[in-house]
């Protein structure tokens, strides 16, 4: 976030602060890299999402896509924006198999990158992947 953009601090603090709260719920023994997401609905509902690992490790999941299936199987399926956090001190971008899973849905998707509520920066998923594949 730039510090001359304050509105958007106000918009997007709960759904920077459901994503810090599900951290907590990670199932990641395997690399203790706890990762929270939450999901903004055009509702205006919340869906949030945690990484959960596997010991095969291609069958574990990403905070991001969790969120993401959690609203769209409840019917949402006008996603706005997606705030990201994670154990680190540091902002940590979607990786490529979710940036490409959440574009599907939204290319104009806001993804948000969040320390904490004060620290974060605001992106659209359409510059996080500029060649995804898409129906259009």
């Amino acid at each position: 976030m730039t510090k001359d953009n304050k509105d958007a601090a106000e918009d997007y603090s709960a759904l920077i602060e459901a994503a810090l709260n599900v951290r907590k719920y990670s199932y990641s023994p395997y690399s203790n890299f706890k990762v929270g997401a939450a999901v903004l609905a055009s509702s205006g509902k919340i869906y949030t999402g945690t990484n959960i690992e596997n010991a095969s490790f291609p069958a574990t999941i990403c905070a991001e896509r969790v969120a993401f299936t959690k609203a769209l199987s409840e019917g949402e399926k006008d996603l706005r924006a997606i705030a990201i956090t994670s154990s680190y001190d540091e902002f940590v971008f979607p990786c490529g198999v979710c940036r490409q899973f959440m574009v599907e849905f939204n290319p104009q998707l806001t993804v948000i990158l969040a320390v904490s509520k004060e620290k974060y920066e605001i992106h659209k998923l359409k510059d996080l992947l500029p060649y995804s594949f898409t129906l259009k």
